[in-house]
């Protein structure tokens, strides 16, 4: 059997025509940290970046979540693990990248130990397009399916129900789960009901 020396094209989870090209909606973050309050998270363990940069603003209003600020992902769930240990309830939120340097963590710790850790991964590179040059989004959800991690996507506030799925999960499973955050967090907070027009 003879082998091509030609390079396989790499196989995509979907095609440009098969799924929109735009997100349609728009993720809050004060929507985001609600859903954090209401799973009585108390710790927010992340390595701050400008992609993130108004989440973490919104995170700074709500005085029941402590942000634990990171000096690299790879810490991040040993951090979570250690506030778990002593009867907290954190999550962490990391880049996709930083998810590939916390491997050894994911593996010996999160799912060594069996740890109910919601993984909040900003998606970045992510587009509707099914193509990227970012190839931290190409290799997200590939790696999620090695280390057997299930994951939900979010892309805008229509998606945030997936949040408690993804608490009640990794609670079932005593498993890491993640929520991949496929945008960019809006600037703007969302309109209250009965708000002036």
């Amino acid at each position: 059997m003879s082998h091509s020396s030609q390079r396989r094209p790499p196989v995509r989870n979907h095609t440009k025509d098969s799924v929109p090209n735009l997100i349609n909606g728009v993720l809050h973050p004060k929507s985001v940290v609600a859903q954090l309050v209401q799973q009585g998270v108390t710790h927010y363990v992340t390595l701050p970046d400008s992609e993130t940069a108004n989440m973490y603003e919104a995170l700074i209003a709500e005085p029941s979540i402590k942000i634990v600020p990171v000096a690299r992902e790879g810490e991040a769930i040993p951090v979570a693990v250690g506030l778990f240990v002593a009867g907290q309830n954190p999550v962490i939120s990391i880049q996709n990248a930083g998810l590939f340097e916390a491997g050894d963590a994911l593996r010996g710790l999160a799912l060594g130990i069996g740890f109910p850790l919601v993984m909040f991964i900003g998606y970045r590179g992510h587009n509707r397009h099914g193509d990227t040059p970012d190839s931290a989004a190409t290799f997200l959800e590939p790696y999620l399916h090695m280390w057997r991690v299930d994951y939900y996507i979010v892309e805008s506030d229509d998606d945030l129900d997936r949040v408690p799925l993804a608490f009640d999960l990794a609670k079932k499973s005593n498993l890491p789960v993640a929520v991949a955050i496929g945008t960019e967090y809006a600037e703007s907070e969302p309109a209250t009901q009965g708000a002036a027009r």
